[in-house]
């Protein structure tokens, strides 16, 4: 099963990683120029359309639920850039190595949903969709919180757990929707 998992992630990833580089060349990193809280609420914007898509079952404009969770995918990899960026660093970026950039926190979040089907086995297979939904919204608030509390925590991981956990939840989601 677990050569399944990492060739169905690969798939999904690639769609979601051609879309981001292409619009990478498009834009350049504009999105440099939004703060943490300000991605967290583009997921949450995501998140949320996504929740309200199945519960209505009907969308009137533009990207679909698929759409959506490629975009929340994205967005947690350019949070985790943005985490890493000096603040001194250039607004625009080097497309190529932007791409470096992505595909390493995104190796890093596959070796972490690796380690967690471990424990956990592969659970997710067995869970809603819409379930997958909640555990990404939930996340948000937490990562809001976290934001709100300056990045202080007591007792639970930070930011960039979140979004690796976020990014697991939506890969996972498109996989049940069997876009891999």
């Amino acid at each position: 099963m677990a050569n399944n998992t990492s060739s169905e992630y690969d798939l999904v990833i690639k769609i979601c990683r051609d879309l981001f580089i292409k619009k990478t060349r498009d834009y350049g990193t504009a999105w440099r120029i939004l703060r943490p809280s300000s991605i967290t609420d583009q997921i949450f914007i995501k998140a949320q359309r996504i929740r309200t898509l199945e519960d209505k079952k009907v969308s009137k404009v533009g990207d679909d639920i698929i759409g959506e969770y490629i975009g929340i995918i994205n967005y947690c990899a350019i949070a985790m850039m943005q985490l890493e960026l000096n603040a001194d660093a250039p607004q625009e970026l080097n497309p190529d190595d932007v791409a470096v950039n992505f595909d390493a926190k995104i190796n890093e979040t596959k070796e972490l949903m690796f380690a967690k089907n471990h424990d956990y086995g592969e659970v997710w297979r067995d869970m809603r969709v819409s379930s997958l939904t909640d555990l990404i919204l939930m996340k948000i608030l937490r990562v809001k919180q976290i934001e709100d509390n300056d990045g202080k925590t007591l007792a639970s991981e930070g930011v960039k757990a979140n979004y690796q956990d976020m990014i697991n939840y939506a890969i996972f989601a498109l996989i049940k929707l069997g876009v891999s």
